[in-house]
């Protein structure tokens, strides 16, 4: 028997159960139960799941052994009911073992056929800042600096004189292949991109395999085994912090640094081994382990909160942004994020411990801030004097004004909100002033002098 994917319910992939419980006192209340003491339950595979299984165990074995031992592989879910598409599907294609048959699938799976057994998570994860704005940064056309950046900066289109179409978000067209390589190898694999398609309904231009806010040419948007690493789809890999460092890490947001260096991060190190990570959602409860991981803070059930797939629901500042401010619209409710976030922290620490916590965040937000308003309240000025390169990457205040914001505020914010002094202070605020000093430097001397130095003496590795 076949069966479509979009009539396939929660209960019937590939499982055929037939139950008949008795419950000895109910005969009243459920009259067509009583009296009835068998429970039969049946298992098995359909003929065309068994036969992807099959061709992938020799051609594939280490992504059939690692299905063989998870949790899909148990509930009777195959590769047939994952990557099995309608013939109508623009994704739609066929592999050696499936030409001339009925049956199409496609290599690439996104949140959308995981919402069929997981409606509620996914629907979650899509209001979340994993989904469509995560990969904004590669795809929004209106992301204008970003498109440059990778493609006419990064891919040395400036090099060959190239003038780019950026205006779609799309790759560029006729460019040579290395253009392509800084999206390719980095910013789509932790962000996602747009996925392009060649005749054969195949991924093209490098477009696929992409990061957690990948955006597929069936219009669904998300990628769940980023974090749920196929083909095991451990809910304990997808617990521990290792799961997060892939993207979370690194000169302008080293969170798992920031969260090994803080007490909770020392805990895990020293700890971890012992600790249990595959307890059921909403019964993983501190006993389980004796300090938070990312996903305790940012997402499990803990103490009276549910677990939730939306990582913008606990946080109260935007600490990205050239601006810290509260969170709001798509990016969430940050004074419910904020007393989401207690709730937290109350599982295993006293009111005061908390406040002064939260305290500390808020200063050192309004320390950022009052520093980036002073940089900003310098551009416009030199900007209105005729004072700023055209080029920014050719202006040593433009320069410093990025790693600013972009390496040492974001370091120094974050680092306050988890705990880790050496990056609040000796990576964030310290290299802060010094930034910042330079950039009056450059300011005051453009300011007297009525003119562009000739050679900027930032140096571009920037500060760490």
């Amino acid at each position: 028997m076949k069966y479509s994917p979009v009539k396939i319910l929660m209960v019937s992939f590939s499982l055929f159960l037939v139950g008949i419980v008795a419950i000895a006192s109910a005969g009243t209340q459920y009259p067509n139960l009583a009296n009835k003491k068998e429970l039969v339950i049946k298992r098995g595979f359909t003929k065309e799941a068994l036969s992807c299984i099959e061709c992938h165990a020799k051609k594939m074995p280490g992504t059939v052994e690692a299905w063989k031992t998870g949790s899909m592989s148990h509930a009777g879910v195959s590769c047939y009911d994952c990557h099995m598409v309608e013939k109508s599907s623009p994704m739609a294609s066929q592999c050696e073992g499936l030409k001339g048959t009925n049956t199409y699938i496609s290599p690439m799976v996104s949140s959308k056929t995981c919402s069929r057994c997981h409606p509620q998570e996914v629907e979650q994860f899509l209001r979340s800042g994993h989904a469509s704005l995560a990969s904004s940064a590669v795809c929004d056309p209106k992301r204008a600096g970003l498109q440059k950046l990778m493609y006419q900066l990064e891919g040395c289109g400036f090099m060959d004189n190239a003038n780019l179409d950026l205006s779609t978000g799309l790759t560029p067209r006729e460019q040579p292949p290395y253009n392509r390589a800084p999206r390719a190898s980095g910013c789509q694999m932790c962000h996602g991109t747009q996925v392009e398609l060649g005749p054969d309904n195949k991924p093209i231009n490098e477009t696929w395999p992409g990061g957690v806010g990948t955006r597929y040419p069936d219009g669904s948007i998300g990628t769940c085994t980023v974090c749920h690493t196929r083909h095991k789809f451990s809910i304990a890999d997808a617990r521990k912090p290792e799961a997060c460092a892939a993207c979370h890490l690194g000169p302008d947001h080293p969170d798992i640094e920031i969260y090994y260096e803080s007490k909770h991060g020392q805990q895990f190190l020293a700890h971890g081994d012992e600790w249990k990570f595959d307890s059921a959602p909403d019964t993983w409860e501190p006993g389980d382990y004796t300090a938070p991981t990312c996903a305790v803070c940012h997402m499990s059930g803990i103490g009276e909160l549910s677990t939730t797939h939306s990582v913008n629901d606990r946080l109260k500042w935007d600490l990205m942004h050239k601006k810290s401010v509260i969170r709001s619209g798509e990016r969430g409710d940050g004074e419910k994020g904020d007393k989401l976030m207690r709730k937290v922290c109350t599982n295993c620490h006293g009111k005061t411990h908390t406040d002064i916590q939260r305290i500390t965040l808020d200063n050192a937000v309004e320390l950022y801030n009052k520093q980036w308003a002073g940089a900003v309240k310098m551009k416009k000025e030199l900007k209105e004097k005729g004072l700023l390169k055209k080029d920014p990457w050719k202006d040593g205040f433009q320069e410093l004004e990025y790693y600013l914001w972009h390496h040492t505020g974001r370091r120094a914010r974050q680092g306050a909100a988890m705990n880790a002094p050496d990056y609040a202070h000796w990576h964030g605020f310290f290299q802060m002033f010094q930034v910042y000093k330079d950039m009056e430097d450059i300011y005051n001397y453009r300011i007297k002098n009525n003119k562009i130095e000739e050679l900027s003496t930032v140096m571009s590795s920037a500060p760490y």
